[in-house]
């Protein structure tokens, strides 16, 4: 008995193992990942590995692939169609350019939050029931559950819980941006990919974003991008610096920016360039 326990050191969880010494094991596996706008080669041999439960910090030089990256984490980057890839992403041990896995499936796992607040043209309610009720929920009393917990999840619920039936343009730029985090969450996704989500955003506001990616990373793996590299080293757990389309240096956020290994992210996080 005392060996079996000895020996049990892993479990499953969402079809990953995590050791419960304490390693974690990855959630995306970027492997040799190559892009193409038509003839501009985007991202070049890309090698990342995304850990569950930690935010991951994208940081560099506008242009230096960023947003192409976490883009091609869901897909959507295919929706432009002079895009070429090479090279594998696998998620959850699965190919997500497998021919038999189907887009939807892969964006219901992973959720989006984009650069500015794009909430629906609809009321607080209905942005947040939409995604269940594509899903096919129909029950009110689901769907009041489901956008109670999104808000709460969010930390929004306590200030619009008596204005649910208001369009969503009522609520100011911090307020729309976590009702589109409320969003992504109503669909229980496993991942939430953002794309500089606080960019538009004043500094009060951005503050409540930062403490909300801190609060869900319990439950919840995080990639964002962002050009703030204060941000990143506020928030992340992991830094990956991009430059010309390449990974120059991915590692724990705190080694990157006290002592990287590298020249150039040297000079990019002190400000000699981008």
């Amino acid at each position: 008995m005392k060996e079996a326990l000895l020996m049990q050191t892993t479990v499953k969880k969402n079809n990953s193992t995590v050791d419960l010494k304490g390693k974690k094991e990855p959630v995306y596996q970027t492997k040799q990942l190559n892009l193409w706008y038509g003839t501009n080669h985007a991202l070049k041999n890309i090698d990342l590995d995304i850990m569950e439960n930690e935010v991951t910090a994208i940081i560099g030089p506008s242009g230096c692939g960023k947003s192409t990256y976490i883009k091609t984490l869901n897909r959507m980057i295919e929706l432009i169609p002079s895009v070429k890839t090479s090279g594998d992403i696998i998620y959850r041990e699965r190919n997500i350019f497998d021919r038999n896995y189907r887009v939807e499936e892969l964006r219901t796992k992973v959720g989006m939050v984009f650069q500015k607040p794009n909430p629906f043209p609809k009321s607080i309610y209905d942005n947040i029931a939409y995604g269940p009720r594509i899903h096919g929920i129909k029950n009110k009393k689901i769907l009041d559950e489901i956008v109670e917990k999104s808000l709460r999840g969010a930390a929004i619920w306590d200030e619009v819980k008596d204005r649910l039936n208001q369009n969503a343009y009522s609520l100011s730029g911090g307020q729309q941006q976590r009702i589109c985090i409320a969003r992504c969450l109503a669909i229980e996704p496993d991942v939430i990919l953002m794309d500089e989500p606080t960019s538009a955003l004043d500094p009060i506001s951005t503050l409540k974003v930062e403490e909300l990616v801190q609060e869900l990373k319990k439950n919840y793996s995080i990639i964002i991008v962002t050009h703030n590299m204060q941000q990143a080293a506020r928030i992340s757990d992991r830094t990956a610096f991009f430059l010309n389309g390449e990974v120059i240096e991915f590692d724990q956020t705190d080694k990157i920016f006290s002592t990287p290994s590298d020249s150039r992210t040297e000079d990019y996080i002190s400000g000699r360039f981008g």
